[in-house]
C-alpha cells in the first residue's frame, strides 16, 4: 500500500531561482536531509530522462534507489520515479507566491515490501520519512533564502 507524505513550503526567491537550485543534482546534498549519494548514471544529468542512483540514510537503515526524471517542466514542476531499489515517487511543484517568491509543494509517495517484513519496516521508517520531508523542506527554504 503506497504511503504519501506532503509538505508545502515558502521559498524566499522567485520561481526561476528556486527551480534552478533544486533541479541541479549537485545541490541535493545541501538540503535533502540524510542523502549520502545522488549520482547521475546517464549522460543526461538535468531534466527529463536523467537517471540518478541515490542512498538515503535514515539512521536505522539506508534506502537505496535508482530514480528517473519522468516529468519536467522548467520553472514549474519535476517528477522522479524509482526504477530500481526502494520504490518511491517524488513530485516537486513550484508556484509563484503572492509576494513574488515561491510556494513549493513537495510530495513523496513510497511503497514497502509486503508481509511481516514490510509491516515491521513500515512502523520503523514511516515517521523517519515524514521527518526527512519536513526537515528537508525547512533546510531548502534556508538554503534558497541564502542565495
Amino acid at each position: 500500500m503506497p504511503i504519501t507524505v506532503h509538505k508545502q513550503t515558502h521559498l524566499e526567491k522567485p520561481v526561476e531561482t528556486a527551480f534552478t537550485y533544486v533541479a541541479n543534482y549537485r545541490t541535493i546534498g545541501d538540503w535533502l536531509v540524510g542523502i549520502s549519494t545522488f549520482t547521475p548514471t546517464t549522460e543526461i544529468d538535468y531534466g527529463l530522462h536523467a537517471v540518478f542512483e541515490g542512498a538515503l540514510n535514515l539512521g536505522i537503515t539506508t534506502l537505496k534507489s535508482t530514480v528517473k526524471v519522468i516529468g519536467f517542466e522548467e520553472n514549474d514542476w519535476m517528477e522522479l520515479d524509482s526504477i530500481k531499489g526502494f520504490k518511491n515517487r517524488t513530485k516537486l511543484t513550484f508556484s509563484p507566491a503572492a509576494d513574488g517568491n515561491t510556494t513549493l509543494d513537495f510530495g513523496l509517495t513510497y511503497e514497502l515490501p509486503g508481509g511481516v517484513l514490510g509491516k515491521g519496516m513500515g512502523k520503523a521508517i514511516e515517521p523517519l520519512i515524514a521527518q526527512v520531508v519536513k526537515h528537508s523542506s525547512d533546510k531548502l527554504a534556508k538554503e534558497i533564502a541564502a542565495l
